[in-house]
């Protein structure tokens, strides 16, 4: 009887771990109202606030993103304590390039050299490929003190990219530093250099996922799991899809990637009690990190969302640079769902 005994509760420890070692992802979320709108100003208006990029630090959240000018896409940074504020919070534009296209932002603190990194794309004259460009510095809190953008790879002839692609995002290990990005054909491409020569050294550029994807790859580890998460964007009413790996150069297994079992999409949001509806679309969004480091861990059991949203009767007629889209966040609403 103690032989039996002690079998069961083998399997039912293994089946515990096996329970914890699975990531559970929202089943349903609930949208807030519009956080981040265009601000209202005579000089350099905007008509597009999107692509947030996000980090909590020293008291208060650090959003990074695009705003689109007239003529121009720029990055844009506010800083506040609490989200109900952070349409009221000062805006700046980064005066980190002579580019009218500078966007799609990521940042991160690199501890290796104790310095927040910003990537981001740069539209560069006569080249078909954008930048991979950075900026570094020691004072997130002060959006003057960017370097000037400087390129991780340039577009020339020695840029290892087959084709060069959009939304740069960068995720390290104990031992190199990844770059992502996709190519609006269903591809996402992987290039990696040791963590020592960072931001040099990628090459090597490989395919990491084909499937029904469009853009805005973003990628983090999770924490209290041996699994990486990445979230891509899919095209036409947008919506995210999610897969998982066991390691940042592994295979990516699709855990939510289809319109009918999506991670964040038209079919499984809803406004969250006394917000108008505003949106049906989720774009470009960056999930809400448990850290800042270059590791992007999340917790998977704080999974919430800040994405671009808006609604599609409001595309008709207009090019994509017209769009106006707004920043909003998204919030589990039930329980989450076990993934295999």
């Amino acid at each position: 009887m103690n032989r039996f005994l002690s079998l069961a509760l083998l399997l039912a420890t293994c089946a515990a771990a096996e329970a914890q070692q699975q990531l559970q992802l929202p089943k349903r979320w609930t949208y807030s109202a519009p956080l981040i709108s265009p601000e209202v100003r005579e000089k350099a208006p905007s008509h597009a606030q999107k692509d947030p990029t996000v980090v909590y630090f020293e008291g208060k959240w650090h959003v990074f993103m695009t705003a689109k000018l007239e003529g121009r896409s720029v990055i844009e940074y506010c800083s506040f304590a609490d989200w109900n504020d952070a349409d009221k919070a000062a805006r700046t534009i980064l005066p980190v390039s002579e580019s009218d296209y500078y966007c799609a932002p990521q940042v991160f603190y690199f501890t290796p050299h104790k310095k927040w990194y910003l990537i981001y794309q740069v539209g560069m004259p006569m080249q078909k490929k954008m930048w991979v460009a950075y900026s570094t510095t020691e004072d997130i809190a002060d959006p003057t003190s960017w370097t000037q953008a400087a390129p991780i790879l340039d577009g020339g002839p020695n840029d290892p990219r087959p084709q060069g692609g959009l939304d740069y995002w960068i995720i390290c290990d104990d031992s190199k530093a990844y770059l992502f990005y996709t190519t609006l054909n269903g591809k996402m491409w992987r290039l990696s250099t040791p963590i020592d020569q960072f931001p040099r050294g990628f090459d090597d550029c490989q395919l990491a996922l084909e499937d029904k994807i469009f853009e805005a790859s973003h990628t983090y580890r999770v924490q209290g799991q041996d699994k990486y998460l990445t979230l891509i964007e899919e095209n036409g009413r947008r919506y995210f899809k999610a897969y998982v790996a066991d390691s940042l150069d592994g295979k990516w297994t699709p855990l939510a990637a289809t319109a009918k079992n999506p991670f964040a999409a038209y079919s499984n949001i809803e406004p969250a009690d006394g917000v108008e509806p505003w949106t049906e679309n989720v774009s470009h969004g960056e999930l809400i990190r448990a850290g800042h480091d270059q590791t992007l861990t999340i917790d998977p059991a704080d999974m919430r969302f800040i994405f671009q949203g808006m609604w599609d009767k409001d595309k008709q007629g207009k090019a994509y640079g017209r769009f106006s889209w707004r920043i909003g966040m998204l919030t589990p609403k039930t329980e989450m769902t076990a993934q295999p």
